[in-house]
Formats: structure tokens, C-alpha cells, sequence
């Protein structure tokens, strides 16, 4: 974990020196640069997770008939379900990995925000109505707020793009509504900087959904 540390503190410094080269030193624009690198070199994994986990969402009034008809076996039910998701090529398991990636990711920059020291003018350790991204701010009543509203509203939203039907499952339904408040909660009570990770990480992969989503919608119909 140290040496993932010492890399994004290393890495983190390099983009602050590319703000910096045009003109803009900030930490925070280093942050939002980082995420989308990240996202990026992780992305045919992530493709994989989304494409999968859509792919479930498409097959699930599938599933419900074969729950249906097999509700005094469970076995058969299981088998039939597995049997749908090899003819469809629908791994299961397939969103663990992206997942599993980001953690140590997640930590290794949570480490990093927690020591960092910044380069530069105070500015610079500044970023969007003067947050200091090293700083706790909690659910203060006033603009500080609004980086755990973000937090919620992209979890939410990204929860509703990748599965649309998440509010007509009772289970989907409740994840649905817990999740972003859970976020907002944690974005509230870790330095500011690192809940700019998580907004930015969430924006990105709505954006990189959507264009899964339509991807996927394009072969269908070709097929």
C-alpha cells in the first residue's frame, strides 16, 4: 500500500505541475484529472462490469419466469438461471473485479489526501468556492454541504442509469435510496479533496454508462 501511496503522491504532484503549465495551479483540478485517468486506464474493465451488469438488467423478466416456474425447486431455478446468463455470455460475478481494482485505489489516495503536503501558494491546496481539500467539513449548514449532495445525487443517478428498473424491485429499490445517503455521509466525513474523487468518479462513470447503454442498444439491433 505504501508504494501505491508514494505513486499517487507522485502522480498527483505531476498533474498539479501540468495545471500549473497552463496557468491554473490547483489541487483540486489535479484530483479531477487524476479521476479521469484512472477511469480511463480502467475502463475495459469497467466496460466489462457495465456491459454485464446491463445485460443482467435485460434478463431479468427472464429470471422471474424461471423463478416462477421453479419456485418449489430452487436448484432447478438456479441451474435454468446459470443456463440463461451462458447462453446470453453474462458472467455473474464480472462487476467484482473493476470493484475490487478501485479499492486499494480508493485508500491509496485517501492516504495520500490525509498527509499530503502542498506545493505552491495556499491557493493552491484550494479549489471551487475556496474548499480546502484536506479539510473535514461535515453536513455544515452552508455551501460546504454541497459536495455531499453531489455525492448522493451521482449515486443516485448512476444507480438509475446502469439499472433502470432499480424503483420497481423492492430490494433494488431500498439500495437504491440507501446508497446515496450512505455516500453523502461518507463524502461529509472524509477530507474534502477525496470527496472531489468520488463526484468526479461518479460523473464519469454515468457518462461512460451512457455510452455503454447506447453501445449495447446499437448491437442489439444489429443482431
Amino acid at each position: 500500500m505504501n508504494i501505491i501511496v508514494e505513486g499517487m503522491t507522485y502522480l498527483l504532484n505531476i498533474l498539479y505541475q501540468l495545471s500549473a503549465a497552463v496557468g491554473f495551479p490547483n489541487y483540486g483540478v489535479a484530483i479531477i484529472l487524476l479521476t479521469i485517468l484512472i477511469k480511463t486506464l480502467i475502463y475495459p474493465l469497467t466496460y466489462k462490469q457495465m456491459a454485464s451488469m446491463r445485460k443482467t438488467v435485460d434478463l431479468q423478466p427472464k429470471i422471474k419466469e424461471i423463478q416462477a416456474k421453479y419456485k418449489n425447486d430452487k436448484e432447478k431455478a438456479n441451474a435454468a438461471v446459470m443456463e440463461l446468463y451462458k447462453e446470453h455470455k453474462v458472467n455473474p460475478m464480472g462487476g467484482c473485479l473493476p470493484i475490487v481494482v478501485q479499492l486499494p485505489i480508493f485508500w491509496a489516495l485517501y492516504s495520500t489526501l490525509l498527509h499530503f503536503h502542498y506545493e505552491g501558494t495556499a491557493v493552491s491546496a484550494r479549489w471551487f468556492l475556496g474548499f480546502e481539500l484536506t479539510k473535514i467539513y461535515g453536513f455544515a449548514p452552508s455551501y460546504h454541504i454541497i459536495l455531499p449532495l453531489f455525492a448522493a445525487a451521482t449515486t443516485y443517478l448512476q444507480t438509475k442509469v446502469t439499472n433502470p428498473n432499480a424503483s420497481t424491485d423492492p430490494t433494488q429499490k431500498t439500495m437504491l435510496y440507501i446508497m446515496p445517503v450512505f455516500f453523502a455521509y461518507i463524502s461529509a466525513t472524509v477530507p474534502s479533496g477525496l470527496a472531489l474523487y468520488w463526484v468526479t468518479m461518479n460523473v464519469v462513470s454515468i457518462l461512460q454508462q451512457l455510452y455503454i447503454n447506447r453501445k449495447l442498444g446499437n448491437e442489439k439491433k444489429l443482431a
